[in-house]
């Protein structure tokens, strides 16, 4: 497979030092792989802490900045991140207010985030920590006890980001953040397996003319296989697995979110057939985002992400925000 890199062992260390390049604004440790905003601490914020793999661009590193994520630690490729980055990490962005650890639930991030919490306020700082497990394909999962987080992390972290911008204190933004968590359930769909530079071929096998329901970010595998779908098809099937696990009282958010190699030009047409399907089930869309914002490498295919919202969490999602992966607002 070609890859635009250097060698495999460095392209973590060579996105990050081309992100500090393209970035000013944020402070990139490509050494320790920490990513802060380049203001903080902000004093008297509460500072929102993230991380992960590395190959889901722009998540997380992507999303760091105000209104948003104040740090991010990026592991390799598809591997957690040390707990000591994540101790780092809440350090370098803690003001007194405390920190906020917003963890995707996959095993290695969970126990790590969770020693790191441990660590931090052993140091004194003041930690709460918020579990995103949104994906309704499967229970467990290669990588997971109980559900994988996905797309809802974005709606998690942009939500109470803005939410610590304002002023909120750690109880409050954690049960900002948990509320939101809880509202949030996605399905994701692969069209093509991914690719890991460390291997150099894919990840799986998945036949031409077929594409899996329920995949994992990761490439975990789905519910199940099946003959290519039109998009429409796919759009029924992803809003009846979302809708058969929990059907939304009140409008939503909607995340349609390419894996990575999938342009914009199929994804718009997908989300045309996604708000036809949920029109068709009485389903009222408040706000929508296109595009690939939790990615899996090089992988076809795309995710839906709906998040339950009340006025009080459209207003903070409408709320400025000003990260290299999210932007809008004064």
């Amino acid at each position: 497979m070609k890859q635009l890199i250097n060698v495999p062992e460095t392209v973590v260390a060579d996105a990050l030092r081309g992100m500090a390049a393209a970035h000013p604004e944020l402070s990139v440790d490509v050494e320790n792989r920490v990513i802060t905003r380049a203001d903080a601490p902000v004093a008297g914020k509460v500072a929102l802490v993230s991380g992960g793999g590395s190959g889901h661009e722009p998540l997380h590193g992507g999303f760091v900045g105000p209104g948003m994520l104040d740090a991010a630690c990026p592991g390799e490729v598809f591997t957690s991140p040390v707990p000591d980055q994540m101790t780092r990490a809440a350090a370098a962005v803690d003001s007194g207010a405390g920190v906020l650890f917003v963890v995707k639930n996959y095993t290695g991030d969970v126990l790590n985030f969770d020693m790191a919490a441990e660590l931090a306020e052993d140091e004194g700082v003041q930690v709460a920590r918020v579990l995103v497990e949104d994906d309704v394909a499967v229970t467990d999962s290669t990588f997971t006890a109980g559900r994988r987080g996905t797309g809802g992390t974005l709606f998690v972290e942009k939500i109470a980001g803005a939410a610590a911008q304002e002023g909120a204190p750690l109880d409050r933004v954690a049960a900002i953040a948990r509320q939101v968590s809880e509202s949030c359930r996605s399905f994701g769909v692969a069209l093509s397996p991914c690719t890991t530079p460390a291997k150099g071929s894919p990840t799986f096998e998945l036949p031409a003319g077929e594409l899996e329901l329920g995949i994992g970010i990761h490439g975990e595998p789905g519910r199940e296989r099946r003959g290519m779908m039109t998009s429409g098809e796919i759009a029924d099937a992803t809003v009846d697995a979302l809708l058969a696990d929990r059907m939304p009282t009140a409008p939503v958010l909607a995340l349609v979110n390419g894996m990575g190699a999938t342009p914009l030009l199929e994804l718009y047409g997908f989300n045309a057939e996604v708000q036809r399907a949920l029109s068709e089930r009485g389903v009222v869309v408040a706000r929508t985002l296109v595009g690939n914002y939790v990615t899996s490498l090089d992988m076809a295919g795309c995710s839906l992400t709906l998040c339950q919202a009340d006025e009080e969490t459209l207003r903070l999602w409408d709320a400025p925000v000003r990260t290299p992966g999210l932007r809008w607002g004064a």
